[in-house]
């Protein structure tokens, strides 16, 4: 384990962790807000010909509404780091895992039209946060940018986990690669989707520590 950068003065400021920020998630989250609320509108004056008022409302709020806030909640997701405390935020609640003290470290892969990489974190405590660190599509596809990148290395690397370490590793060689602009095949999270696919290991797999090391070589 080593000290993170500057322990010993002020706390960095936080640094957000989120893949998609919300002004691109906004515009989406909108208009799918704005399609569920004209299909309960249809549905509830479709069903007010045959069932009473009462009914025929209830039924547009039900399949309406929940498709309606659950496009508004995802806007007000956010992932932050803070020196080494991780924290998801959402609408009612929020969850804290402190890096310096993990149980449990894994990088989730999912494979698709649109596939993920994924961090996942738990202080053995019963909290567990999940951070998406990379998503591709069509030889293209958007990665965590370099200083949430760095911070999140950096942090990691303070854990006393071995498994920690190995993420760090993959994260600040990710790094490397962003810097010399380098091919996604020469990517470490982009390696991680070719090698869940090749593996057959699909739609979702977790990777071994030996897969994870094998991701810097």
């Amino acid at each position: 384990m080593r000290s993170l950068p500057g322990a010993d003065g002020p706390a960095p400021d936080p640094v957000s962790l989120d893949l998609l920020p919300p002004h691109l998630l906004l515009p989406r989250a909108r208009r799918v807000a704005l399609a569920s609320v004209l299909v309960g509108i249809v549905l509830g004056v479709v069903a007010w010909l045959f069932v009473p008022m009462s009914i025929a409302v209830a039924l547009g709020l039900i399949f309406g509404l929940p498709p309606a806030v659950g496009a508004f909640v995802v806007t007000r997701r956010h992932l932050r780091l803070g020196g080494t405390v991780l924290t998801a935020s959402g609408v009612l609640r929020s969850r804290s895992v402190e890096l310096r003290h993990l149980a449990g470290v894994e990088l989730l892969v999912r494979v698709g039209r649109v596939s993920q990489v994924i961090l996942r974190v738990n202080d053995g405590e019963h909290r567990l946060v999940s951070v998406p660190l990379a998503l591709y599509a069509d030889g293209g596809g958007r990665e965590l940018d370099v200083l949430a990148l760095r911070r999140l290395a950096d942090a990691l690397a303070t854990a006393e986990l071995a498994p920690a370490a190995a993420v760090s590793s993959v994260l600040l060689e990710q790094l490397r690669a962003e810097a010399r602009s380098a091919a996604l095949e020469e990517r470490p999270l982009y390696r991680a989707i070719d090698l869940a696919r090749r593996a057959g290991r699909v739609p979702q797999t977790t990777l071994t520590d030996h897969e994870v090391a094998a991701l810097v070589e």
